[in-house]
């Protein structure tokens, strides 16, 4: 592990969910990453995966997991992208014998979080009300597209379906008066791992409420919910003044001058989140004029005014070069910064100082690499001791040691294909 961030948080402390075992019947992402938080902060997650084939992000490649000698694995950086910390075994949960095991393991779990369509896990005797059954303790997170009830909790979900559906494709991209202007996706699953965010949320709430009540419960996870969620600050604009908020590309709603600015030899962002910092945007790009209007002394002018005001501020930003003007709008205050790639990103002195990238070594001598959890807990940091897992790399020691198989049992049980 050769990030400072991995170095710092293998220190042996047991982590502050180290009492937690979670038993993680999901796949794609908003579930895995969830329980991806809970591993890294120190729960045991053990993945339960279809036999042979596993989660389906794992074969989502190019681009693969990368084996010691620089070759492609069987496992794509999409599926260890959510995956890490886990244990995984193997189950065919659609037979009777997987069920049975399924359901020994969750006996012996606090929380279990599934994605399965509604009705399946009740097909098979998984669901809440037959495992808490067996463990009154267990809380449990479904993770569906529309949630459990109404007219479309039937449908399947897709993040992408979710950024148009609940609204953020219409506040995302640029404006549609301008070239290139309509409706953008967010370039990550956003609707998927604010999901999983969430959910992570939930969990920890419901076993905090299991420490006074001795119970676990039920936990209805939507993506149209959290997506809507996400709408904040617009959708109670909206509910305020009944105007619906439209896209402005990369400028602000509520703030002016807060956006992209073409500068000598590129781009750079400007945001001014003040009429403080505007007067001392107005001394670094040397426009006095500006500053002494009372006309944008104040943010609601500048708002009223951006279509006269920010192309005057456009031509003056197109006179110096990115480096030079980041160097005079920070030393004087104003929040500003480069527009980075990846590969930008992961050069950036702050980045690299932060330990946000994690080199993971694998059981084959490779190594994965996975961004850091940015949930900094002094006192139970982070850990990153398991990589991404092969497909049933935990299925025989978990039947052993939870599940109270025999080796002879596991012999069967891997013979007739229900692991």
């Amino acid at each position: 592990m050769s990030s400072e961030n991995t170095q710092a948080a293998a220190g042996g402390q047991a982590g502050a969910l180290s009492h937690i075992r979670v038993l993680d019947l999901s796949r794609i992402l908003a579930g895995p990453w969830c329980t991806q938080n809970l591993a890294d902060m120190g729960a045991e997650v053990i993945k339960v995966e279809r036999p042979g084939s596993g989660d389906d992000t794992r074969a989502w490649g190019p681009p693969w997991v990368r084996d010691a000698h620089g070759g492609d694995t069987g496992d794509s950086t999409y599926y260890a992208a959510a995956n890490r910390g886990k244990k995984s075994i193997t189950v065919d949960i659609a037979r009777p014998e997987g069920q049975a095991l399924v359901r020994r393991l969750a006996a012996r779990s606090d929380v279990v979080v599934e994605n399965y369509k509604i009705g399946d896990l009740k097909r098979y005797g998984l669901d809440y009300d037959s495992l808490s059954r067996i463990n009154p303790r267990l809380v449990y997170c479904s993770i569906t597209g529309y949630g459990q009830d109404g007219p479309s909790a039937h449908k399947p979900g897709y993040d992408f379906v979710f950024q148009a559906q609940g609204g953020l494709m219409s506040i995302t991209g640029e404006h549609d008066q301008l070239p290139g202007g309509g409706p953008q996706k967010v370039g990550v699953a956003i609707a998927d791992v604010m999901t999983g965010m969430y959910a992570t949320i939930a969990i920890l709430s419901a076993l905090q409420h299991r420490t006074v009540s001795d119970r676990g419960q039920y936990i209805d996870m939507a993506l149209l919910d959290c997506i809507v969620a996400l709408g904040g600050n617009q959708v109670t604009g909206y509910f305020a003044n009944g105007k619906v908020p439209h896209r402005y590309g990369n400028a602000h709603a509520s703030l002016v001058p807060y956006q992209v600015f073409a500068v000598a030899d590129g781009e750079i962002v400007v945001a001014v989140g003040n009429d403080k910092q505007w007067q001392q945007y107005c001394v670094a790009i040397e426009r006095p004029d500006l500053a002494g209007s009372e006309r944008w002394k104040k943010v609601t002018g500048r708002i009223v005014g951006r279509q006269e005001l920010v192309p005057e501020l456009a031509r003056t930003m197109l006179t110096r070069p990115r480096d030079e003007w980041i160097a005079r709008l920070e030393a004087h205050g104003v929040p500003c910064g480069p527009i980075n790639d990846y590969a930008q990103v992961f050069e950036d002195a702050q980045v690299r100082h932060r330990g946000l990238r994690v080199d993971m070594p694998k059981a084959d001598g490779g190594i994965v690499s996975t961004i850091a959890s940015p949930l900094r807990l002094r006192g139970t940091p982070p850990a990153y001791d398991r990589p991404p897992p092969v497909l049933g790399d935990s299925t025989d020691a978990v039947l052993r040691d939870l599940a109270d198989c025999s080796d002879q049992e596991i012999a069967a049980l891997r013979r007739d294909g229900i692991v």
